[in-house]
């Protein structure tokens, strides 16, 4: 896995970047940020960006970028969704970096040594209980992957949540210093899916994401259509599955259990629906 670039173990790892951190993590700043990337004049990043982080800008729609978050939230030509999978087989909502954390009786998880309480990061205990020994799948983008995502299988999206919060970085180095996922902005959708029980589906914002853009307006959805999407920047996206729900795939499970991460793709399948034993 790649390093923290500099400015990220400078924020999280020296006294001077904590301090300027508590102004950049307010959203004001991203908002502020949010205007000159949404205006004409950021569309000189666009050349930069992509020499930097190797964009094969071949794979994507051809359009004219009225700036750099136009450029950001560009769509692909084709989202390799192979629709031929199995009913039974779990797909990834993104492109990123995935980590697969256990849910305790206690209904927490552990990332770096710090404790996450489901309680704390959905603000509804009652939610929080279904998912008592059940699994929290962390998907990490980073700044070179596609933006958009999709929901994992088709269902109803019964409940749409918003949380208002701060924007710290999603980095590791961030994630061993602060609680970041609850106390960073998030949205949620519980989604009562076909094939793999009640999930929840939650979008992080990071720093200098001013925006979580989700298509709410959508009851029954299908897998392999597109969520959202989000604007500059890394994010993350959570999904909590119950308990019994999934078998993960075990090159993804290994990794996870040594604190790896694994790389995943849009569409791509990380899992099965749990067979009954008998």
């Amino acid at each position: 896995m790649a390093k923290d670039p500099f400015y990220v173990r400078f924020l999280y790892g020296t006294k001077p970047g904590r301090t300027l951190l508590k102004t950049l993590a307010r959203p004001l700043f991203s908002r502020r940020a949010a205007l000159f990337l949404d205006s004409p004049w950021s569309r000189w990043l666009i050349p930069l960006y992509i020499r930097l982080h190797h964009i094969p800008m071949g794979s994507y729609i051809p359009e004219h970028y009225r700036s750099f978050n136009h450029f950001f939230t560009r769509k692909r030509n084709h989202l390799h969704i192979n629709l031929d999978l199995e009913p039974s087989h779990f797909i990834s909502p993104c492109d990123g970096y995935l980590r697969v954390h256990p849910i305790t009786r206690e209904r927490r998880f552990c990332i770096k040594h710090i404790d996450y309480s489901l309680e704390k990061l959905l603000r509804d205990p009652v939610l929080a209980g279904r998912y008592e020994n059940g699994l929290c799948l962390i998907f990490r983008l980073a700044p070179h992957n596609y933006h958009r995502y999709c929901y994992p299988d088709s269902g109803l999206a019964v409940k749409q949540v918003s949380i208002p919060g701060l924007l710290h970085s999603v980095r590791p180095a961030a994630l061993k210093t602060r609680p970041v996922f609850l106390e960073n902005a998030r949205q949620y959708t519980i989604i009562d899916s076909e094939h793999f029980g009640l999930l929840v589906q939650m979008e992080v914002g990071a720093l200098l994401v001013g925006k979580i853009h989700n298509h709410s307006d959508r009851l029954i959805i299908d897998r392999g259509t597109e969520k959202g999407y989000f604007e500059f920047g890394g994010s993350t996206i959570l999904i909590l599955a119950e308990q019994g729900i999934l078998d993960i795939d075990p090159p993804i499970l290994n990794a996870s259990q040594k604190g790896l991460e694994t790389t995943v793709t849009y569409g791509e399948k990380i899992a099965a629906r749990r067979l009954e034993r008998v």
